[in-house]
């Protein structure tokens, strides 16, 4: 007599996938997949909505900490909108800047570094060579001299919009902020047209620039829960309507 066994399913399946694997010489994940179809995330891909694992900005970016328009979006329609504060008590020295970075070199001196090209510093690590385009008007520098160092958040805007009740660490925090798109370089001329004013009352004159304006500023108003005004809130979409889709 033949003595039939009965096999549950799942046992089956498991035989035929080892089966399968015997032949190809590779085993098979629980899924199907042979080690060959499973490959681990790309160390360099984007995350946290865009930015390179590196921390540099970007490709077409030149702002470190970018995200992508539609992280943009999201972090602005999350903004809380509000009434500009006063400027009462407000001082610059209550943000501290330039904090020191190592070997010499303070926050100007980094940013100077790191947003221009073929960039040489002397021994006290100041710029003494080197090539910028500013964001804002398209000019192109090549005398450290005439950049500066804008806060795309200004201070005196950061004071109005929650920086106010910030303790000295955070304001120092802010002012010399390197990882988020706070500190760019740009042309003097350019930079104190800005002054402290908010999108909805000073924009770009180079408009290919609104794209990366509209994100690093939402983003940073993000990062430090800092309040927009409705005029603001709607310049800021305007801005981020210039990005392609």
């Amino acid at each position: 007599m033949v003595r039939h066994i009965h096999l549950p399913g799942a046992v089956l399946a498991a035989g035929l996938l080892l089966a399968v694997a015997g032949c190809s010489g590779q085993v098979a994940t629980p899924d199907g997949k042979t080690p060959s179809e499973v490959r681990p995330p790309s160390a360099s891909a984007p995350a946290g909505g865009g930015k390179p694992a590196d921390g540099k900005p970007a490709s077409g970016d030149v702002l470190p900490g970018m995200v992508t328009v539609a992280v943009a979006r999201t972090q602005l329609a999350a903004l809380k909108v509000g009434q500009p504060g006063t400027m009462a008590g407000y001082s610059r020295d209550k943000f501290t800047h330039w904090a020191q970075q190592g070997n010499k070199c303070d926050t100007r001196e980094v940013v100077l570094k790191r947003d221009g090209a073929d960039v040489t510093q002397d021994a006290e690590c100041r710029a003494v060579s080197g090539t910028w385009k500013s964001l804002y008007d398209g000019v192109v520098v090549t005398e450290a001299g005439k950049m500066d160092i804008d806060h795309m958040v200004p201070l005196a805007e950061g004071w109005r919009s929650g920086a106010a009740g910030w303790d000295a660490a955070r304001r120092k925090a802010f002012a010399n902020d390197l990882t988020h798109p706070q500190l760019l370089a740009v042309t003097a001329a350019s930079n104190r047209s800005k002054g402290d004013q908010s999108p909805d009352l000073w924009q770009p004159t180079d408009k290919s620039s609104w794209c990366q304006y509209g994100r690093a500023w939402t983003t940073v108003k993000s990062e430090y829960a800092l309040t927009v005004t409705e005029p603001e809130k709607k310049m800021l979409g305007t801005m981020l309507d210039t990005c392609a889709s």
